[in-house]
């Protein structure tokens, strides 16, 4: 007998209840239940209904397939009618391979059908069950019982309103995604509310408000550490209602159209995720370097100010962007006549590239109404509304909105780039404004300018068309924007992306506002219009992991803040943390205080410390990159991926991995001269001076010193990085030596691997590139008081290094016990006895002098005596 054993697990009963009964007379039977091969379909009919938000869907089709052994499909739509559903061509999913699966069925709830049916596969871990009278589904873990999602017996499907609730174990499940939203805390908490529209909200540090970006994808990670991830693919608006003990879905139309994965770990989730939305693509080498960006630099010479403070001040800039200043009238692919003429930025644009330095530039996806080619040249160029191109309000004034679901759009949209980088050789596009933004009053048009559901836009329920085209709007082929809308900024972003590959046959960088399910597939992101503020500063790594999860791994935040006046103690701070964002970019408001890097003197020492030591890491951030686009994995991870069965880690949001196990902990709050951090087991040693700070032997908060110059970063035992010694630039990076730092684990192991290319081919990794993947292990073996470490490298692919003189020069020990008596060291076996070396008492050791081929096998051995 179960006894409810305190007033939250009432609470918890009681809106489980209440979500059952509120739409009470709405509710489906099964009708009909049907197997073959890796397939279970189902006919549904309505009992009762409601006129609430519209009439009741009569008859329903259920499908669920296990499309891979990690991946459940299950879609409801109307049985009778067509209904909208996200593009096979925006979003390829393609036709599972049929299997043999297990069908079972218990129970009879009537003379011909079962009370359930169950479909399963021995090689899957998930299971699908469909319960009859009344309807409800789950999926289960196979291999432990553990419930996933079980529907209510209550759902509601109308033509604008859908609602579905699964319930959730209230101590069992621990939610993190959704979005995009800032939000206080990285793990969902219950009663977390997220609606799901794309809207230019002119600041992105409201709390618990629908932004830039649309994801309705969350992972919920279990006790014990097993992880899984649910989708519902649908681009309409949503509400979604996380209350602890279930999950709400309230969506305005389209379909349900679930994908479940399997996982169990949370890397599992994310690489079986990106298979079905795409994999995240492949970010040019430089584009990891240090951006400098600011809405107000008025001029040519503004920007040759800038390039040379960062110069004077020794501290690494990448590249320099140019906000709309540097548009005539804030017009897309135009220069501004008197500031930024071609005579003086072409000349500028070229000297930032014969000094490796880059240039970005950004565009809106709105075209000035006069600059459009003639009505009879563009029909179906742009979006239209009531038999005509919609006329939106924008930065230049009247402008009319591509419509990039129309093929010849693409093409058109690739034309202007092209004609713009023959004038300025542009090195990658910021795509901003593109929900799309509109800054002009809607009229109401017919029924869709206002949905019988009004979802909580903005937080005060505003009207779909709040600053943006009105969703009456119709693009290509009769699509409506109301269903279509949130797709726009990944269509702005493909289009994009494509013409810059097209243009340059190099490696597109593409940084969109706007983005939707599978944008990870041609653009970067940020957090968008934040502020000076120590909270967004915290905030910041909330929404950077969670994009993460979404397959868009390349992500940021404007650095030192966009809005408001920054201080010099926030700035510093703020470096010392966008060091180690995958993007790293500063960019400001024109109204506010300048803040470049070299403004301040204690700045600037924060940022060469912070950025020397993300350009010594270049080889291992940029080895991620290879990682996030060959398997989805995050560059910037949440602690519970590297230790899932730590449940003390899947609350941890003030502190982040860069890839497996370098743990960055910054300072996130002003005056501080400590901070507090979670080690989980094992042994920790710091990056700054490679000193061993912490072993342990369960997870605990440890307080550490926070100097003010730098943040506190840690290396995991049983990791091996790759690094180079830092330039200014990544290309005066990349011609360093290599040096190898491992850090042993207790057991004496260590790993890590390192992927070279060229850094801005197309493909990065693929089939018969050009490229050199090499894993490197370590191991250590005790006999009778003579301890041996060997490091040794296994040469995956050397299509890339072969020609190339690139070597490790040094290789760095860190936990070696110490001192040794006396030591000797062998590369490929022989002793090697002009090499520099260094031993330390605290466990460091060195060994210099080496010129070890990347590319070819080695084995280093270091014997130590005690």
């Amino acid at each position: 007998m179960t006894i409810i054993s305190s007033f939250a697990d009432l609470l918890a009963l009681l809106t489980i209840l209440i979500c059952l009964l509120h739409l009470c007379g709405a509710n489906y039977e099964v009708e009909s239940v049907a197997g073959s091969r890796n397939l279970l379909s189902a006919k549904l009919t309505l009992v009762g209904g409601t006129t609430q938000f519209g009439p009741d869907v009569k008859q329903l089709n259920l499908t669920a397939s296990l499309e891979t052994d990690n991946q459940l499909h299950v879609r409801i739509t109307d049985a009778d009618h067509q209904r909208w559903e996200v593009p096979q061509d925006v979003i390829p999913r393609p036709e599972p391979a049929l299997e043999d699966v297990l069908l079972h069925s218990s129970g009879m709830s009537n003379a011909s059908l079962p009370g359930s049916s169950t479909m399963s596969s021995e090689s899957s871990d998930l299971t699908f069950t469909i319960h009859t009278v009344p309807f409800r589904f789950t999926v289960s873990r196979r291999s432990t019982g553990d419930v996933l999602f079980d529907t209510s017996a209550t759902l509601v499907f109308k033509n604008r309103y859908l609602e579905v609730t699964s319930a959730l174990p209230a101590r069992g499940a621990s939610l993190c995604g959704l979005g995009e939203q800032t939000k206080r805390t990285f793990r969902l908490q219950q009663n977390d509310t997220f609606t799901i529209w794309n809207e230019d909200l002119e600041r992105s540090d409201l709390l618990d408000i629908n932004l830039y970006s649309s994801h309705p994808f969350y992972m919920d990670v279990r006790p014990g550490g097993a992880a899984h991830g649910v989708l519902l693919l649908n681009t309409n608006g949503m509400d979604i209602k996380y209350g602890g003990s279930y999950i709400t879905y309230k969506v305005i139309g389209g379909v349900l159209d679930f994908y479940f994965f399997a996982g169990p770990s949370p890397l599992a989730v994310v690489d079986q995720y990106t298979q079905l939305i795409g994999r995240p693509a492949p970010m040019p080498y430089w584009s990891f370097g240090f951006h400098q960006c600011r809405y107000g630099y008025k001029s040519v010479a503004d920007l040759e100010g800038v390039v040379a403070g960062y110069a004077k001040a020794k501290i690494p800039l990448e590249s320099i962007w140019s906000d709309i200043d540097y548009m005539d009238g804030y017009q897309d692919f135009t220069l501004d006549p008197v500031n930024y003429p071609a005579k003086l930025l072409r000349p500028f644009v070229d000297r930032l590239h014969n000094n490796s330095q880059k240039y970005v530039v950004i565009i809106d996806p709105a075209i000035k109404k006069e600059a459009a080619p003639p009505q009879n040249e563009s029909v179906g160029l742009f979006l239209q509304r009531n038999g005509t191109n919609y006329v939106g309000r924008v930065w230049p004034g009247e402008v009319y909105y591509p419509d990039f679901m129309n093929p010849r759009t693409a093409e058109y949209w690739a034309q202007k780039i092209s004609e713009f980088r023959r004038t300025i050789p542009a090195d990658g596009l910021w795509c901003d404004m593109n929900e799309p933004s509109n800054f002009k009053a809607w009229e109401p048009l017919n029924e869709y300018d206002d949905s019988p559901y009004r979802i909580n836009n903005t937080g005060i329920h505003r009207n779909l068309n709040n600053k943006t085209v009105p969703v009456s709007a119709v693009h290509f082929n009769g699509v409506l924007e109301y269903d279509a809308h949130n797709l726009y900024g990944l269509l702005e972003s493909r289009a994009t992306h494509d013409a810059l590959l097209k243009d340059t046959a190099r490696r597109p960088f593409v940084l969109s506002r706007a983005t939707f399910v599978g944008s990870g597939r041609y653009t970067a992101h940020w957090t968008g219009d934040n502020a000076a503020r120590w909270d967004e500063l915290a905030h910041s790594i909330n929404t950077i992991l969670s994009f993460g999860l979404f397959g868009i791994p390349m992500m940021g935040a404007d650095i030192c803040g966009f809005n408001g006046n920054t201080t010099q103690e926030l700035c510093s701070r703020w470096i010392q943390l966008g060091a180690f964002y995958p993007f790293a970019r500063a960019h400001a408001e024109k109204t506010t205080v300048r803040r470049e890097l070299y403004v301040w003197e204690s700045t600037a020492q924060s940022a060469r410390k912070a950025l020397g030591m993300r350009y010594r890491m270049l080889p291992y951030m940029y080895t991620l990159m290879y990682e996030a686009h060959a398997t989805g994995s995050p560059i910037t991870r949440p602690l519970f991926f590297s230790y899932p069965q730590d449940a003390d880690t899947y609350g941890v949001d003030r502190q982040f991995l860069l890839g497996r196990g370098v743990l960055v902990s910054p300072v996130l709050e002003p005056g501080a001269t400590t901070v507090g951090a979670y080690f989980p087991a094992g042994r920790w040693f710091s990056l700054h001076d490679h000193s061993p700070a912490i072993t342990l032997q369960t997870g605990k908060r440890v307080t550490l010193p926070a100097p003010a110059d730098s943040a506190n970063v840690h290396l995991a035992g049983g990791n091996i990085l790759p690094l180079q010694q830092p330039g200014l630039t990544t290309s005066a990076t990349r011609q360093s030596e290599f040096h190898l730092l491992v850090a042993l684990a207790e057991n004496g192991t260590a790993s890590g691997e390192l992927f070279l290319d060229d850094g801005e081919s197309p493909e990065m990794g693929g089939m018969g590139g050009n490229w050199t993947l090499v894993r490197f292990g370590c191991n250590t073996e005790d006999s009778k008081g003579i301890i041996t470490t060997t490091v040794s490298s296994n040469v995956v692919q050397n299509s890339y290094a072969l020609s190339r003189t690139l070597v490790i020069g040094k290789v760095i020990f860190m936990g070696l016990p110490s001192p040794p008596k006396g030591f000797t060291v062998y590369v490929n076996g022989a002793e090697l006895k002009a090499a520099g070396t260094k031993s330390r008492t605290n466990g460091v050791f060195s060994v210099s002098g080496l010129s070890l081929v990347i590319g070819q096998q080695f084995e280093i051995k270091v014997v130590m005596s005690h």
